[in-house]
């Protein structure tokens, strides 16, 4: 059983003009445009198992984190169309070499404020090889800084 102190879970709400279903669109059908919303943040996404938009299809990414290219492969673990949300997990990549797991959870819902946004919800949950590595603050801020720049794109289309 893993140490408590190693386990974590982050979660971060953005707010987006875009709809629930246009965010939800890029990320689960749609992955391998983002790098057209946000190049200088994701450099590539490419389809290495299934099909696009299906649960078990392995994605590779290009990134740029902290300055430094990275790489990472992940699985899509959930899609739900009807609560707008995707589950990857990282199998392989850079993350790996400082994570023994690591899973991103997006979902994108209608704002309770009602005024025509949205509010995408990450959640980031991790296990930690040891104690000396970070919690990972600044990739849950690339994840807000990704949305922003997809929001930016998919307001701009309408």
């Amino acid at each position: 059983m893993a140490s408590s102190a190693l386990t974590g879970k982050l979660e971060t709400d953005v707010e987006i003009k875009a709809s629930p279903q246009q965010f939800h669109d890029m990320f689960s059908n749609k992955p391998h445009h983002i790098h057209h919303t946000c190049n200088d943040k994701i450099q590539g996404c490419d389809l290495h198992e299934g099909d696009w938009g299906t649960v078990g299809s392995v994605i590779f990414w290009n990134y740029v984190h902290d300055g430094e290219a990275k790489v990472a492969k992940e699985v899509v673990e959930a899609i739900d169309p009807e609560k707008n949300a995707v589950t990857l997990r990282v199998i392989e990549g850079d993350l790996m070499k400082e994570y023994k797991s690591f899973a991103a959870h997006i979902q994108a819902s209608p704002n309770p404020k009602g005024e025509g946004s949205s509010i995408v919800h990450w959640t980031l949950e991790y296990e930690r090889l040891h104690d000396a590595i970070a919690h990972p603050e600044t990739l849950l801020q690339l994840c807000v800084d990704i949305s922003k720049d997809i929001d930016a794109h998919l307001i701009k289309g309408n």
